[in-house]
């Protein structure tokens, strides 16, 4: 049996919920994390904090396995840097209403009231408080396969559209109108080609057979979903730091002269549709 073949396979049911160890957590690096980044307006495999796999289409099929309850919020005193996501915001909130309690520099009492949360207190006349939502998917070729993490932002969460082009609030409290789980289908997440930043639409495919839809279930309970929609920052998260100034060349010095001599320069070292409207109404509209 080959390692390619054993890791296809269903994992037995006493390893299903096994935490990595210390010493495989160690060599693994942060102990295995796969998220699904949006960068560029492009769908790409991060794992462990590396790219390997950029898809060349706008779209993406996945089975959503697993989602936060809440809407979180995250703000940030300096402006964005994408060599900077890991650090600590200023301030957070996991349910979107209060700050969490483990913030030393809350920005207020509550996150409606806020005045981060005040249209134009951002960069381009948003809010300099955004909301995000975190997702565990698989994708729908390989739904016993890895679990990733994936991270929305506002504009991917709420508003409304049409039954092929849902925010996924919406698309969540659609497929829950009909009776169903988001993970007894298929899903595609597309991109928006009509927006300049990166926002996804949601719309079902097809219900998935009965084997695949037990492993999706298997997969919204295991350790690696979990993980991904949880929001938690940890002692070893850095704040984002300034790059240190460089220091000044030291003056030159001229040796002291005796007699006339010439002068030594110091070297340096270089440094199915329905009607949507009667269905929807008002749902998924942007929280204050």
């Amino acid at each position: 049996m080959s390692e390619i073949t054993l890791f296809s396979q269903d994992l037995p049911d006493y390893l299903k919920n096994v935490q990595l160890d210390e010493v495989t957590r160690a060599l693994a690096g942060n102990g295995g994390s796969k998220r699904i980044s949006l960068r560029g307006g492009k769908f790409r495999m991060v794992v462990n904090g590396e790219e390997i796999l950029t898809s060349n289409s706008d779209a993406l099929n996945v089975v959503i396995v697993n989602a936060a309850k809440d809407v979180s919020r995250t703000f940030y005193a300096k402006a964005y840097n994408p060599k900077e996501d890991a650090a600590i915001p200023d301030c957070w909130s996991n349910d979107g209403v209060t700050p969490d309690a483990s913030v030393t520099t809350a920005q207020h009492h509550n996150c409606t009231e806020c005045p981060q949360n005040v249209k134009g207190s951002g960069a381009g006349g948003g809010r300099a408080c955004r909301h995000f939502r975190r997702i565990a998917v698989v994708l729908s070729d390989d739904v016993g396969g890895d679990v990733y993490q994936l991270q929305l932002a506002s504009k991917s969460i709420f508003g409304k559209g049409d039954l092929n082009h849902m925010p996924f609030e919406q698309y969540g409290k659609y497929i829950g109108s009909q009776g169903c789980n988001l993970n007894m289908m298929n899903t595609e997440m597309r991109f928006d080609p009509d927006s300049d930043t990166a926002k996804l639409f949601f719309k079902p495919l097809k219900f998935l057979p009965q084997d695949v839809w037990e492993k999706a279930k298997k997969q919204g309970e295991t350790p690696s979903a979990k993980k991904a929609i949880e929001f938690v920052f940890t002692k070893t998260d850095k704040p984002a730091q300034l790059a240190a100034p460089k220091p000044a060349m030291p003056p030159e010095v001229t040796p002291a002269i005796e007699e006339p001599k010439k002068r030594v320069e110091k070297k340096t070292e270089p440094i199915v549709k329905k009607d949507l409207d009667a269905i929807m109404g008002n749902w998924s509209k942007e929280p204050t």
